[in-house]
């Protein structure tokens, strides 16, 4: 397909639809319950105005910043979302070499269907890795020592699946996952009987923040995150544990549906997030969204969907296409706002919500 004609995120969706399976499809679109979370993931930024300042020198605007002490050339990152081969063969492998080449950050799954070392050795931009914690904490262990030995500078501790949510579109189409799109960081789940299997046993239930202290231990070094908070309680509580940064987010709407939108949540959790850089993840589709989230308090936002849907469309090429837009959105935007540096966006530039 023409890349070129697709203009914004919203785009991709149609063309990953004609190219993915229906079961496949349906996994990455869709949420729990009602889907009521998700779509006011995306209602939710139209309720924020922006301030434009006018007669400011912009005639050279940069839009590169920092994410935990990681150069990025945007404030975005790929956010990390499983079973990237549902959407292209090349998987995660295009998508790191996408975000490799753009200087963006890209998140990995624990569940990607490309490990650990090999998208290490694929993307040569700045990596995260996301851990689910296994009932065997061993197996945690080694996830988290393996992401530090291949250069991953930050671990992404995911706290909002304990279970998955009540996914009625999953339901709906029998979801079953091929076996050469089976998760590669675990080669004992090589088949589909025992890949579903492994999802209904994988997360530890019993985990509590006091377990975050092994986690950054194990890590060393590379700061850990916590991903999943959408109240100021759980943030006192990430900065109080030793916690490098926050990820707001509800899981695409994934989980516990009426949740709310991560960007109504931002800023009341930034205000109590002490050391802890803050990032938004939930809703992302436009530069706009971005510069917002940035005036709110955020250090960075994180896309998911979009981004899946643009490697079923184009695969490495889909994936920088939608970087390319996004990038050229938040330039648009800064420039019009009046900024020529992402520290220079302020909350004197969001109107009330």
């Amino acid at each position: 397909m023409d890349l070129e004609r697709i203009l914004n995120l919203n785009q991709f969706e149609a063309h990953a639809r004609e190219q993915m399976e229906p079961y496949a499809f349906a996994y990455y679109c869709g949420a729990a319950g009602d889907e009521i979370t998700m779509r006011r993931n995306l209602d939710a930024w139209n309720r924020f105005s922006l301030r434009p300042r006018v007669f400011v020198d912009i005639s050279s605007v940069d839009i590169s910043s920092s994410m935990l002490g990681t150069p990025v050339s945007m404030p975005v990152g790929f956010a990390p979302t499983a079973l990237h081969k549902l959407a292209h063969p090349d998987g995660e492998l295009a998508s790191a070499r996408a975000t490799g080449e753009a200087g963006a950050l890209i998140c990995l799954s624990t569940l990607s269907t490309y490990s650990i070392e090999e998208v290490a050795k694929a993307g040569r931009g700045p990596r995260w890795f996301q851990l689910y914690v296994h009932k065997d904490r061993e197996l945690a262990i080694e996830l988290v020592q393996r992401a530090v030995a291949s250069g991953y500078s930050g671990i992404v501790v995911t706290a909002d699946l304990p279970v998955p949510g009540y996914r009625e579109r999953e339901f709906a189409h029998d979801l079953t996952v091929p076996e050469d799109a089976s998760p590669a960081n675990f080669p004992n789940a090589a088949t589909e009987e025992e890949f579903n299997d492994y999802l209904d046993h994988l997360h530890d239930r019993s985990l509590t923040w006091d377990d975050l202290s092994w986690i950054r231990e194990t890590a060393g070094e590379v700061p850990v995150l916590v991903k999943g908070i959408l109240t100021e309680e759980d943030a006192i509580l990430a900065s109080e544990h030793g916690a490098g940064g926050i990820i707001v987010s509800n899981h695409g709407g994934r989980q516990l549906d009426r949740c709310p939108a991560p960007i109504d949540v931002l800023e009341e959790i930034v205000q109590v997030a002490g050391e802890c850089e803050v990032f938004l993840d939930g809703g992302v589709r436009r530069g706009i969204d971005v510069v917002t989230a940035l005036a709110l308090g955020a250090k960075g936002v994180f896309v998911g969907r979009p981004f899946l849907y643009a490697l079923a469309a184009g695969g490495e090429e889909g994936v920088g296409r939608a970087l390319e837009l996004l990038r050229a959105e938040i330039e648009n935007a800064m420039t019009l706002l009046g900024v020529s540096r992402v520290n220079e966006i302020t909350r004197a530039h969001v109107g009330p919500n």
